[in-house]
């Protein structure tokens, strides 16, 4: 359960994950050991996994980004979290989530360009896994900067 402090250190952390120890104890007003004690239970206990800084993907040559829908044949789905192991590795995804519905896995992929998109599909086509494949280019995307934490938690 998280208390009001891990709950500022836990939004400040994510709205500026190189923010100073020192600085993140004056503004919850505790020590810097108590600060760095909470941070460090914060992780042990996995509520902070890490701490990244956020790309501008069109900036590192990657502007045009889809979610690849792709239904796995029904035969390979008892190997269903190998194949997104697989898809997660390959070097155009970003991210990968199993899911339910019409598809069994969503790959969030950024690319150069529609003509990489389309190769990235027909190579992953290919496989004898996939049952279908459809890609969505996504034209805007916006992202909260804080997630909070649900009450109780």
């Amino acid at each position: 359960m998280l208390d009001e402090i891990d709950r500022t250190i836990v939004r400040r952390l994510q709205q500026n994950a190189r923010l100073s120890n020192r600085q993140l104890a004056r503004e919850l007003g505790v020590a810097d050991s108590t600060c760095l004690a909470r941070v460090a239970a914060l992780q042990d206990r996995g509520v902070i996994t890490g701490f990244h800084a956020t790309v501008d993907l069109g900036e590192i040559g990657r502007g045009v980004q889809a979610h690849v829908s792709i239904k796995i044949r029904p035969q390979a789905l008892p190997t269903a979290s190998a194949f997104c192991d697989a898809v997660e590795g390959l070097p155009d995804v970003v991210a990968v989530y199993m899911v339910t519905g019409e598809a069994d896995l969503i790959a969030y992929v950024a690319v150069s360009s529609t003509d990489e998109l389309r190769e990235f599909v027909l190579r992953l086509a290919r496989r004898p896994e996939i049952a279908d494949i459809r890609s969505s280019i996504i034209y805007l995307s916006r992202r909260a900067d804080v997630i909070e934490p649900i009450e109780g938690s």
